[in-house]
């Protein structure tokens, strides 16, 4: 990684991408600010893989957000696109986010509105509460109800935070493409749906079926987003 001082004289921001997955928000960054500002990390190895292959030029490291293995101070922002939720402590992550970044740098991160039934998923969950009252769904996730974001900015120690709502919609063109992801076991859905028997995930199936118009379809999801400075 290059260092914050040289960074400052050549002229460029560095940035930390906490829960990189694959890249793609290491790759807008990339686009913005040149491969070298560029640092990434995530704690799954084949995550790490992938985002090396897509992106040879920036540093990836295999690292979790309550672990970031960089000196106080070290990067101009840092951000976590969809990942607090995920974290094992989200409190404790975004303290190491503010703890990596410079005095007066941002820190930025947005979860996806589980809670209020607008994320990509909602039509799942819904689907799931059908065929299962009792289901645990992704609405008690860290970030995912109105206000919780900015309250664990808060709790970080992150100063003058504003709050914003995303939107985001994809087209999908047909169900199946829409379908097949929950059968690999990825994720809450994902472990819900394998869990069933073949009979209760084909109900599953088609409940989920009859929340969507003819194909190809639109998917519009909503992200609770917020920022801070350090």
């Amino acid at each position: 990684m290059p260092r914050p001082e040289l960074a400052a004289r050549r002229g460029y921001q560095l940035a930390l991408d906490v829960g990189c997955g694959p890249g793609a928000l290491t790759t807008e960054l990339v686009k913005r600010l040149g491969s070298a500002a560029v640092t990434a990390v995530d704690p799954s190895e084949q995550f790490v893989r992938a985002a090396r292959e897509r992106l040879p030029g920036v540093n990836v490291v295999r690292a979790s957000a309550e672990h970031l293995p960089f000196p106080d101070g070290s990067f101009d922002a840092v951000l976590a696109q969809l990942v607090v939720h995920f974290m094992a402590d989200a409190v404790a992550g975004l303290t190491e986010m503010t703890r990596v970044t410079r005095s007066g740098g941002v820190v930025a991160a947005s979860v996806w509105d589980h809670a209020g039934g607008q994320g990509p998923l909602g039509a799942f969950w819904e689907a799931a509460r059908v065929l299962d009252p009792d289901v645990a769904d992704e609405s008690d996730l860290a970030g995912a109800r109105e206000g919780h974001l900015e309250e664990l900015f808060e709790a970080a120690g992150l100063q003058k935070i504003e709050a914003t709502i995303l939107s985001a919609s994809v087209e999908h063109p047909t169900f199946q493409e829409w379908w097949e992801p929950f059968t690999f076991g990825v994720g809450p859905a994902g472990s819900y749906t394998a869990g069933l028997d073949p009979d209760r995930q084909g109900r599953l199936r088609n409940l989920c079926r009859e929340r969507f118009p003819n194909e190809p379809f639109v998917v519009t999801a909503r992200a609770w987003a917020a920022r801070g400075l350090a």
